[in-house]
């Protein structure tokens, strides 16, 4: 059975967070560095049937990045929302 490399965007705050479920291992890692606590757990399962992540848990997104920079995985891609998009 091959692996499907969709992702699941959500728009959260100024930023649209993109999730590779087929990708994420559920480390947690961008749930822990995330300033403004809004990555938590999702019901999908990831590349092991881990949880996978997602926003909306707590502030909304500020676009920093971080969760992008410290998964080891790569399944986390922000696209940062042009302020005269909104």
């Amino acid at each position: 059975m091959p692996v499907e490399f969709k992702a699941i965007s959500t728009k959260n705050g100024k930023a649209i967070f993109h999730n590779f479920p087929a990708l994420c291992k559920g480390c947690g890692l961008c749930i822990e560095k995330c300033p403004v606590d809004t990555i938590g757990w999702s019901e999908h399962l990831g590349v092991y049937g881990t949880p996978t992540v997602e926003p909306g848990h707590g502030k909304d997104c500020i676009a920093c990045k971080t969760c992008q920079l410290v998964c080891p995985d790569c399944a986390i891609l922000i696209e940062k929302i042009d302020s005269k998009e909104k």
